[in-house]
């Protein structure tokens, strides 16, 4: 184990938000890592205020720099006394991530979550005071002003709510891609939306009608923010350009130095409007000058290698696997029920960037990485540095797998975040982009003895296709995101799983629903086949569940500290890899835990606890 530091000087994950505190030196923080804390970018020092249950999606600070409010998966939001610094109320009511929360005063606040609903909270005892519906889809932004709320979410829209009443004033919309970031400028009048299809749209804050648009960026933007100041607007995008653009004519005013482990949900301006701050995907806080753009100060603990917080793994063989994580890091390691070993690690040419996806090609004998920067990389069997990069442009990389029936023996799938399906050669020359889906990508499976893959995506679906894309297939049994989807050895049946928390069993071929197994309410991750009648499932809470399929039972077992992010049959074993710096060597008949290899310690000494 490589990380043996037990003091909290960086996250141990993703920051997910970086908010300053007014009239402070300070600067919360919440993670990937569950925790929440204070960066102090005059000392540089860090302290661990706690953690949450789950991860922690948002933090946010009232005006008067006396409260912060930490939006969770764990389906909590903790409001915090940042004078005394311990945990002052729970609020407790949603059943699903919560993703956002607005304060409305000192005394009342607003959460958006995953299930669909806006909550209006007395933060005093942590009653609920209101209920709004009208989302058809996760709500993941809310802001508020003159007594009015504004949404938007994976639905597609951009709604206007009375706080009092709940009554929904105005909506616009529905898009053509996904909302995930919406923001107010009350002294010019304006709503700026950030939208999939990377543009951003300012609207009339009383009336809505659309001011202006412009596209900002080639690919989806995932946060839009306004100077305190000046009326700027930020925005950030997974084309990794974080830009300012003029509150006037809406020109471009700077682009924001880059940093190879930036994430670009986690900004937002200083208090004062000079500075842009955000966390990145190794755990530090990053600071910029707002004016030139360039990059001044990391905060956090810089002598580790980011975080090995693993997120896919591919089997080499009946010892070996291929794992990669946050930290840019591909590792070649022996995961057996006596041996647990890193061989090697290896890093692109260009250096580490957070790695999403792996495979491993039996064919050519190189391990293929796909990276959040939209590229490819090859690593040849015993090389620590990639020999190949391939650009895709497609966005973020979430899923791998490599073909090995005969005519097509070595070719690459990539499932990408912008829909489509991108078909590669074995030496990684691009054949073709297959247009399967209408939004990202989450995961997808090959049947292992015919031209047929199966895909599904953060909008719901679930398709079969040839390899020429060609669409045999349309399964509408899912009302959620779909995590991830897998062909079992036979090749007879699909099973998939997402966030409306069930496990589809469908024939591939007729398309008929085999079963519908309740997963229980916490959201499921990946699955994989054991064979035609098990499957197990992993969740975003450690959890893994062994599912049988004719009798529809479900046993369940908590094995890691995170969530755990993927699964693959070794050896006639499972080894998962969790957010938590492990992969397990699990019995899929018992789920009990042989051995694992790990590369870091995530979790250290809380000082709080709620």
């Amino acid at each position: 184990m490589s990380d043996i530091n037990h003091e909290f000087t960086r996250h141990r994950g993703p920051i997910t938000c970086a908010t300053h505190i007014p009239c402070s030196n300070q600067i919360i923080t919440s993670g990937y890592d569950n925790a929440v804390a204070l960066f102090d970018y005059t000392s540089m020092e860090v302290e661990l205020l706690g953690y949450h249950e789950h991860l922690v999606n948002r933090v946010t600070v009232d005006g008067r720099g006396k409260l912060a409010a930490t939006a969770s998966s764990d389906y909590n939001v903790y409001i915090w006394d940042l004078t005394s610094k311990q945990v002052k109320t729970v609020l407790r009511g949603h059943n699903d991530d919560v993703e956002d929360f607005v304060f409305l005063s000192a005394s009342r606040g607003a959460s958006v979550s995953r299930d669909n609903r806006i909550i209006i909270w007395n933060l005093s005892n942590g009653a609920i005071e209101k209920i709004i519906l009208g989302h058809e889809k996760d709500v993941l932004s809310v802001n508020y002003t003159a007594g009015k709320l504004y949404t938007s979410g994976d639905d597609m829209t951009l709604r206007v709510w009375d706080v009092e009443t709940g009554r929904q004033i105005n909506m616009i919309g529905p898009f053509e891609t996904e909302t995930d970031t919406c923001a107010i400028d009350p002294s010019r009048n304006r709503i700026i939306l950030g939208c999939d299809d990377g543009y951003v749209r300012i609207f009339d804050l009383q009336d809505g009608t659309l001011i202006h648009a412009f596209l900002g960026h080639q690919s989806a933007i995932k946060k839009v923010a306004v100077s305190p100041v000046t009326g700027d607007i930020l925005s950030a995008a997974y084309d990794q350009k974080i830009q300012i653009w003029d509150n006037k004519d809406f020109t471009l005013v700077c682009t924001l130095a880059h940093h190879k482990a930036l994430w670009e949900r986690s900004f937002n301006w200083s208090a004062d409007g000079r500075q842009i701050i955000a966390g990145s995907f190794d755990g530090t806080v990053l600071i910029w000058s707002a004016e030139s753009g360039l990059l001044l100060d990391e905060i956090g603990d810089k002598s580790l290698e980011g975080n090995a917080c693993f997120n896919d793994l591919a089997a080499k063989n009946n010892d070996e696997l291929v794992i990669v994580s946050d930290d840019g890091i591909v590792r070649d390691i022996t995961l057996t029920a006596q041996e647990s070993s890193c061989n090697q690690e290896k890093r692109p040419a260009q250096g580490r960037i957070l790695m999403n996806a792996i495979a491993w090609s039996p064919t050519t004998r190189y391990t293929i990485a796909g990276a959040h920067n939209q590229c490819l990389y090859f690593f040849p069997e015993r090389s620590a540095i990639s020999e190949t990069e391939v650009r895709l442009n497609e966005g973020p990389l979430n899923c791998l797998r490599v073909a090995s029936i005969p005519h097509f023996q070595g070719d690459i799938f990539a499932a990408c975040y912008s829909g489509t399906i991108v078909n590669l050669s074995a030496t990684g020359a691009i054949k073709q982009r297959l247009a399967i889906h209408p939004n990202a990508v989450k995961a997808l499976a090959l049947h292992p003895d015919k031209p047929i893959g199966v895909s599904c995506c953060a909008e719901g679906t679930l398709r079969a296709w040839r390899f020429d894309g060609e669409i045999t297939g349309d399964f509408k049994a899912h009302t959620a995101i779909i995590d991830d989807v897998d062909i079992s050895p036979s090749g007879r049946l699909i099973a998939s799983a997402g966030r409306d928390f069930v496990l589809k069993i469908h024939d591939l071929e007729t398309g008929l629903l085999h079963a519908n197994i309740p997963l229980g309410n916490r959201s499921p991750k990946a699955l994989c086949f054991v064979d035609d009648a098990t499957v197990i499932v992993t969740n975003y809470w450690g959890e893994l569940l062994r599912v049988s399929i004719d009798e529809e039972k479900v046993t369940r077992k908590t094995i890691a500290n995170n969530g755990i992010s993927g699964i693959a049959v070794i050896n006639r074993n499972i080894a998962a890899t969790s957010y938590d710096g492990s992969v397990y060597l699990v019995n899929p008949e018992n789920l009990d835990v042989f051995n694992r290899y790990s590369a870091m310690v995530q979790r250290v000494e809380s000082v709080c606890h709620a």
